[in-house]
């Protein structure tokens, strides 16, 4: 392993020992991973906010790979030829996630392209505007099978990928929304299943310890919807702490940071200017 950084005491290969002392702070038993030279996989990752956790990873020097479903292919070859440019492997795959077969091509590609992962981020979502009554069969299915049973299943392969590692180690990071504690109406189906998605998380977390670490982010108001005008959009921002929207690149960091710190598992992190406490 190299030696990457002497100040007192050395750092290294990839993490940085219990004890050591930097700016005035001290490590404590957990360490901080560095992520490059890992492998993440990220649902939805062609746009949006998935693309941004996508880009995120790659600056961190993470191999990916891009899943996408109804993405443009200029999307998707934009997306991957921006993550190779920070000098990482990257490709991309196409597959519907709602579908169990979906999933298992999906991780059949990491296993043959990379035989190993370390990071799945839980991305991929679809968002239908359904009032309790309103909502079909077909709109619940549709919904938990992307928002819910994809995950799910997506946590399961994952797992047995990860513990494959050297040692068995891997993190898990699903993106849930507001809508799961605090009830939207018009969403009334979306809600639901982010609220399972924060207790998959709990329960992957409790079960899956210590080798593999489960967290959820729930952002704020960080991507305008492509129907809203900037004063719509504006105006609940402003009723927030910091007064402002956030970025996807805001949830991106936050991936980093809980993907990176080892001793966190099994949490809940708001990115959303504090409108939890409002």
């Amino acid at each position: 392993m190299r030696e990457i950084y002497k100040h007192g005491a050395a750092v290294v290969g990839n993490l940085r020992p219990a004890g050591y002392h930097l700016g005035g702070c001290t490590w404590g038993k957990h360490m901080r991973l560095d992520l490059s030279g890992q492998v993440a996989l990220v649902t939805g990752s062609a746009r949006r906010v998935g693309r941004a956790i996508a880009l995120e990873l790659g600056r961190n020097g993470v191999n990916m790979l891009v899943h996408y479903n109804g993405s443009s292919e200029d999307d998707v070859k934009g997306t991957v030829r921006e993550i190779k440019s920070f000098g990482v492997d990257a490709f991309a795959v196409q597959a519907d996630i709602g579908q169990p077969e979906g999933v298992e091509s999906l991780f059949a590609a990491v296993r043959e392209h990379f035989g190993q992962l370390h990071i799945l981020v839980n991305s991929a979502s679809v968002f239908q505007k359904r009032t309790l009554m309103a909502v079909t069969l077909d709109d619940w299915r549709q919904t938990i099978d992307v928002n819910l049973t994809a995950p799910f299943l997506c946590t399961q392969a994952a797992v047995t990928l990860m513990r494959e590692n050297d040692p068995p180690s891997g993190v898990i990071i699903n993106i849930s929304d507001r809508g799961a504690i605090d009830p939207w109406p018009e969403y009334a189906h979306h809600g639901i299943s982010k609220a399972g998605l924060l207790a998959l998380t709990k329960v992957t977390a409790a079960s899956l310890g210590p080798e593999i670490r489960a967290n959820a982010i729930i952002p704020g108001l960080v991507l305008k919807p492509d129907h809203f005008s900037a004063e719509r959009w504006q105006a609940p921002a402003e009723a927030t702490p910091l007064k402002r929207p956030g970025t996807a690149e805001d949830v991106a960091r936050a991936v980093i940071y809980l993907a990176s710190e080892d001793f966190i598992t099994g949490a809940v992190l708001h990115v959303d200017g504090g409108h939890s406490v409002i």
